[in-house]
């Protein structure tokens, strides 16, 4: 058996030099600085960035944390940024990588909320989310597409994929009993049929990328090995994390003010739904806007439209909900509803992403110790080919608020439809990049609205 990293003066065929934090920082700052599309998008820019280029890591050890990351609760992208930030660098790293991939758009978020909140009654606003709803759409199905393509490999995952739309679209089940599902069917599948279950696949690295710096048959390092006594320590953290600051606005404002239930909620979306942030949506929409009424459904589609335009987890689209909840109520009184939106983004920031630093942490010195293992693996991507079916769920759902905004028995908006029919030619048949289709939407939104106005 050849090592796994023979040497060779040729660099495309040596690993690559060990890095250092310090080396790896500016590269986790540029990711949540330019991470646009969504997490298909991400997931493929951290794979060419990655396994392909910088070669930190195996085409086989990517995938495998990828599929323990789609297994999870919360925004994948950002947990697999976690996750590889913590097998570089400890734990130091993963909280630096996993931060990085969300500080910029909590930021930008911000900004664009106040903007659009403060300023979107205007009509060249109006007129430029008008374009971009449809772009919105295009760009999930597009989502669906990218992980179809990459996950569904044989007959059996196209049914799981199939069943899980059915699922969820017919019989509207919740969807952790669509992963528990899955999963089951991914274990019973595993021992029937291993090929059609094994994982591997969507990203094919390049024929030159060479050996990794983390390569297939790299043990784990000392951090990365399971211990009861780290894991207790994590877990006793990560309670104190969640608990003090919960305990503190139960204590202060009241179980019912709005920052507290804010942080329950988000709380719980970040630790019942699985699936990404695509899967996610859906269960935010009918808590942010049914129950609390924290925002309009309209606006909840245009604070999607800002989560893809900017860089950064889809899922921060709850600062977005934040934000906009605490504005209009003015909770800090209305000379300072500025200041109320920034507090509740970041306050709904932390509860929604301290779960998956937390799963990260504690889950992956597990995970380093299933490679190859078909009774973890072959779950994991059952559970993935699921998720595409919801994803295509999701898509249907924003397709249907953007098409009939008045409700099926309403006018059918045709112009919206030839924008998310031209959004989608360009995504899927010229592999146009998403910043650049909601751009053109956007414009061609403004001049429609001009026209008809």
């Amino acid at each position: 058996m050849n090592p796994p990293n023979p040497p060779s003066t040729d660099p495309q065929h040596a690993a690559p030099p060990p890095v250092s934090l310090r080396q790896a920082f500016p590269f986790w700052l540029k990711l949540g600085c330019i991470g646009f599309g969504g997490p298909a998008g991400q997931i493929a820019l951290m794979h060419r960035e990655l396994v392909e280029q910088r070669r930190w890591i195996s085409e086989r050890r990517f995938l495998h944390a990828l599929n323990f990351c789609m297994l999870l609760p919360g925004p994948e992208a950002q947990q697999l940024a976690t996750y590889i930030g913590w097998l570089l660098h400890r734990t130091r790293g993963g909280l630096v990588a996993g931060a990085l991939f969300v500080l910029p758009s909590l930021a930008i978020l911000t900004v664009l909320s106040w903007l659009y909140i403060a300023f979107g009654h205007l009509a060249v606003v109006a007129g430029l989310f008008y374009g971009i709803k449809p772009a919105v759409t295009a760009i999930v199905l597009q989502a669906a597409h990218r992980i179809g393509t990459r996950t569904l490999r044989n007959g059996w995952l196209w049914a799981i994929a199939a069943a899980s739309f059915a699922a969820i679209f017919v019989f509207e089940l919740p969807f952790p009993a669509i992963v528990l599902a899955a999963a089951l069917i991914g274990h019973l599948g595993g021992r029937i049929d291993p090929a059609r279950f094994a994982s591997g696949g969507g990203h094919a690295a390049a024929p030159s990328a060479g050996p990794a710096l983390i390569d297939d048959d790299t043990p784990p390092p000392p951090h990365a090995r399971f211990r009861w006594r780290r894991l207790a320590w994590i877990a006793a953290a990560g309670a104190l994390l969640w608990a003090a600051p919960m305990g503190l606005l139960a204590a202060t404002l009241g179980w019912q003010h709005t920052f507290t239930q804010m942080g329950w909620f988000f709380t719980k979306a970040a630790l019942l739904t699985f699936g990404g942030a695509y899967a996610v949506l859906p269960y935010v929409y009918q808590g942010a806007v049914s129950h609390y009424g924290w925002l309009t459904p309209g606006q909840m589609i245009d604070g999607l439209a800002l989560g893809e335009t900017t860089p950064g987890p889809l899922i921060m689209v709850v600062a977005f909900v934040g934000f906009v909840g605490a504005y209009v109520q003015a909770l800090f009184g209305p000379e300072a509803r500025f200041l109320a939106g920034a507090a509740a983004a970041a306050l709904v920031t932390w509860f929604t992403f301290l779960p998956s630093f937390l799963f990260i942490l504690a889950g992956g010195p597990w995970v380093e110790s299933t490679h190859g293992d078909l009774k973890f693996t072959a779950p994991l991507t059952a559970i993935t080919a699921a998720v595409v079916g919801v994803i295509l769920n999701l898509a249907l759902f924003f397709g249907y608020h953007v098409l009939w905004p008045a409700g099926i028995d309403g006018r059918f908006d045709w112009a919206a439809a030839a924008i998310a029919l031209g959004a989608a030619v360009a995504l899927l048949r010229y592999k146009r990049k998403v910043v650049h289709v909601i751009a053109a939407c956007a414009l061609a939104g403004l001049l429609l609205r001009t026209l008809a106005g």
